[in-house]
């Protein structure tokens, strides 16, 4: 077996981090940035259709759900980039298959790591303590790594091995001073994770939440406490829970509370990070498996779609609109939009143009990144 220890990064104010939020389930794109100056949406959505007059106006052709307040407010400060049309070719309308898609980079191809694992591999070639962090009930694909371990936690205070590993291992287990067996690889992860359990209890314990981050978080206080607490970690992922955005029935309701709930969040993230002084070094990046079919359903919702919005949010953009809109007049067979920017290229932007890692080792080579970054 190689030589690879697990490496303590000295912390660094300059190095930056990426926060990915998975809104699952599939956000409903075209009521979240509605195209009121388009009547084909109106046409398409006779009864979910969002009024101008009830819109947060961007300009004079899309509005905000008046649930993204919070999204509103950063877009007036120009820290807000709407990217139009992400999809990919042949969509799946599988949540399961197309969120695989979207956790590897890879659309119609197996693949045994996640994106945000391959992209940690290409910033760290060496085991690293603490590099990529996954809040949630089970660690995601988008994290599964060639190198890495992902610390994958949902209760801070409850983050700790399980029984059958604590009695396999004492508590007095250190770092071998070289992995070159099974034996000391599985002594080095386990070393690895009682020391990411203790540095996130600490984190939590010693964060107090100093903003308001609205009903449901998102876990996002979670990713401000290791930040304030100065863990080297560059890379988390959080996700709305229990397929939320899933809107095929009485949607517009219920659509309009879960984007308030994910805009607060957000929105008090960023002023978190503010109040930190680390808002420089932090990019949130926001997405779904899909988007929704462009026309409404019989049951005032709308069924899974394809061509969605993305949104990438902090100080370190360039807020406007990126990407070109899909059609409302010339949809697929199947009444979708086709999509027009690859979800790809929004991650090499994460990957190159934020994190400083080649794209190409990241997604499709041919997937450039988008210019939306100050």
């Amino acid at each position: 077996m190689a030589n690879s220890l697990v490496a303590q990064r000295a912390y660094d104010d300059a190095v930056p981090i990426l926060v990915v939020l998975e809104l699952s389930g599939g956000n409903d794109g075209l009521n979240t940035v509605v195209p009121y100056g388009d009547d084909a949406y109106y046409q398409l959505r006779p009864k979910l259709g969002l009024k101008a007059d009830q819109l947060l106006r961007l300009d004079d052709h899309f509005g905000f759900n008046p649930g993204f307040a919070g999204m509103h407010e950063l877009w007036q400060e120009g820290n807000l980039a709407v990217v139009h049309g992400c999809g990919y070719a042949q969509p799946s309308f599988s949540h399961f298959t197309s969120m695989a898609y979207w956790h590897t980079g890879v659309p119609h191809s197996g693949n045994a790591y996640g994106w945000l694992g391959r992209l940690a591999d290409e910033l760290s070639p060496q085991r690293r303590q603490d590099m990529l962090i996954a809040i949630g009930g089970q660690q995601t694909l988008a994290v599964n790594s060639r190198l890495h371990t992902p610390v994958v936690f949902d209760d801070p205070m409850r983050f700790r091995r399980q029984r059958w590993n604590e009695q396999t291992f004492t508590d007095t287990v250190t770092l071998p001073s070289a992995v070159q067996t099974e034996t000391d690889y599985l002594l080095a992860v386990h070393a690895s994770a009682k020391q990411s359990s203790e540095n996130i209890r600490r984190a939590w314990s010693s964060y107090r939440q100093q903003v308001d981050y609205g009903i449901a978080p998102m876990d996002l206080p979670k990713v401000a406490a290791c930040i304030e607490a100065k863990l080297p970690t560059q890379i988390y992922h959080v996700a709305v829970r229990n397929n939320a955005f899933d809107t095929h029935v009485q949607q517009a309701a219920l659509h309009g509370r879960l984007l308030s709930y994910v805009s607060d969040a957000v929105h008090g993230f960023i002023r978190d990070l503010e109040r930190m002084q680390q808002a420089h070094r932090v990019l949130v990046l926001m997405h779904s498996e899909f988007g929704r079919r462009a026309g409404e359903n019989a049951n005032r919702g709308t069924d899974h779609g394809t061509a969605n919005t993305l949104f990438m949010a902090g100080h370190p953009v360039r807020g406007g609109h990126y990407g070109e809109p899909p059609s409302l007049t010339k949809l697929s067979a199947d009444g979708n939009l086709h999509h027009t920017t690859d979800f790809r290229r929004v991650y090499a932007t994460a990957a190159e143009s934020w994190l400083g890692a080649p794209a190409g080792q990241v997604v499709d080579a041919s997937a450039g990144p988008l210019d939306l970054l100050s």
